[in-house]
């Protein structure tokens, strides 16, 4: 794994990029519903505000600010990836069939 230099500004303004592990794959745009209810469900728990998002099919990138003294964004994504991941689960377990 690599050795991410993660600056935690609290209250900045944070640009990163993820990816899907299969860069094939249109998962996030074919499931961008469960993607929005994972972004609302965390945004609900821990708040941030979205300046910009361009979601691809295989990967997104993203601009959030964080509030005043929060400087956690890497446990907002982590949240948004694992709300995402159960409903597409189901999705793709449903379409094999």
């Amino acid at each position: 794994m690599p050795d991410y230099r993660r600056n935690r500004v609290p209250g900045g303004t944070f640009f990163f990029t993820v990816n899907l592990l299969d860069r094939r794959s249109d998962l996030l745009v074919t499931q961008i519903g469960a993607l929005r209810d994972a972004v609302r469900q965390v945004r609900a728990r821990t708040p941030f505000r979205i300046d910009a998002w361009v979601v691809l099919p295989d990967h997104m990138h993203c601009l959030w600010t964080l509030p005043h003294g929060d400087g956690d964004f890497p446990g907002r994504l982590r949240a948004i990836k694992t709300a995402f991941r159960n409903p597409c689960r189901s999705a793709n377990r449903a379409h094999r069939s």
